[in-house]
């Protein structure tokens, strides 16, 4: 796996659907490192932390590879790296693959693979189109949330070394599908 994109996203007000909000899933690609702290990436806006951020969900990586199917479900909307509010774009995630625990070396850090991301309004906001939260949960596209072991600095083409598998627990994937039973979808 490799970092493609480093995305940061600003404070935004919205309005969709007659409801008002802010939120920080607006995210672009910035130019040179960004820094993961413990509980959130270094100027990146977290308007709902009772959601995101925190211990288990300071970074959020999405993978490269899920874009090309998004794309030509929606092709009239111009994609960004970043759309899907991920703070880094990665090639060759895939959540099958990745167990909880998982622990990575990426440039200055090192990352463990806590939980997926479960979809919400905002990011059919993001999209203009409420459609894909069901869309996004009858796949295994969730990406992946990770918890900061140790803070620095990640560039684009810095590799996840992995340091440590925990081939016993759930993949994120798992975690993904069980999570969409539990909720009765």
């Amino acid at each position: 796996m490799k970092i493609i994109s480093t995305n940061i996203g600003e404070r935004k007000e919205v309005t969709f659907k007659n409801k008002t909000f802010f939120t920080g899933i607006y995210k672009n690609p910035v130019e040179g490192s960004i820094f993961l702290n413990s509980k959130e990436v270094k100027g990146d806006e977290i308007s709902d932390r009772k959601n995101h951020g925190g211990i288990l969900q300071a970074v959020y990586g999405y993978s490269l590879e899920h874009y090309a199917f998004w794309k030509e479900k929606y092709p009239n909307v111009a994609f960004n790296f970043g759309m899907f509010g991920e703070n880094l774009t990665i090639a060759g995630l895939d959540e099958r693959n990745i167990h909880s625990g998982d622990t990575f070396k990426v440039g200055e850090t090192i990352l463990e693979a806590t939980i997926q991301r479960d979809p919400c309004y905002k990011l059919g906001a993001r999209f203009n189109d409420m459609k894909i939260v069901k869309q996004f949960w009858n796949t295994t596209f969730c990406g992946v949330y990770f918890k900061v072991l140790q803070t620095g600095n990640v560039n684009v083409g810095n590799q996840f070394i992995q340091i440590k598998s925990c081939p016993e627990n759930p993949t994120i994937a798992d975690l993904y599908l069980a999570k969409k039973v539990k909720k009765g979808m």
